[in-house]
């Protein structure tokens, strides 16, 4: 098995492949590749059955479904981030790929997504895969002088070195001018020069805030 063959896998799906590495757990098998979404998810999601029943989560549901069959098709296992409690070391695995960074805010910056990352599983394989290089020796942050991920927020809700200021997000999205982040994405998120990357539609980010913020 390759990384070719995954990403042929995966690809008519709307996933891409989002780092791999090999854990020094065995628990996990001796090869973990990470899936995210790509720019072609949103318009395979929703016209998926779990998209059109109208039941809870269903990005997770169709997570379940499709990564499950791939895993079977692949001879493979997986996880998901919802998997829990015990949850899987998603962000400890993101990070020992080499793909993904601790931005300044102290959430996640990968390598060609940006800050607009949604890990929705993983491939586990009892094989250790020959794993390409990650793209970027050094975390992008280091030389983004700009840091707009830190000035773009209205309520400065991410601030260097963090924490995320969680509540006054959500208080902020309660307004009339938390308009624009709920139906278009967080403006931090989003003005990372990465992000662009990530392709990401307005209506898959607005479907993901309206569940960030439900309260």
């Amino acid at each position: 098995m390759t990384f070719e063959e995954i990403e042929a896998a995966i690809a008519p799906h709307g996933l891409i492949l989002m780092g791999g590495l090999h854990p020094s757990d065995c628990q996990y098998g001796k090869t973990i590749v990470l899936l995210g979404t790509g720019e072609n998810f949103w318009p395979c999601f929703t016209t998926s059955a779990e998209y059109l029943d109208g039941q809870a989560d269903p990005v997770d549901r169709w997570s379940a479904r499709v990564i499950g069959q791939l895993a079977r098709k692949l001879n493979a296992t997986c996880s998901f981030p919802s998997n829990g409690p015990p949850y899987p070391p998603f962000i400890q695995w993101a990070l020992q790929s080499g793909r993904a960074f601790t931005s300044p805010t102290k959430m996640l910056v990968h390598d060609q997504v940006g800050m607009l990352i949604s890990y929705r599983g993983t491939l586990h394989f009892d094989t250790k895969l020959d794993i390409p290089a990650p793209p970027l020796i050094h975390s992008p942050c280091d030389s983004c002088v700009a840091k707009p991920c830190l000035t773009s927020c209205p309520v400065n809700a991410m601030v260097d070195g963090g924490p995320y200021e969680l509540a006054v997000c959500h208080d902020y999205l309660d307004t009339a001018d938390g308009t624009e982040c709920l139906s278009r994405g967080c403006l931090a998120r989003r003005a990372c020069p990465l992000s662009d990357g990530a392709k990401r539609l307005f209506d898959q980010t607005a479907h993901h805030m309206r569940y960030f913020h439900a309260r």
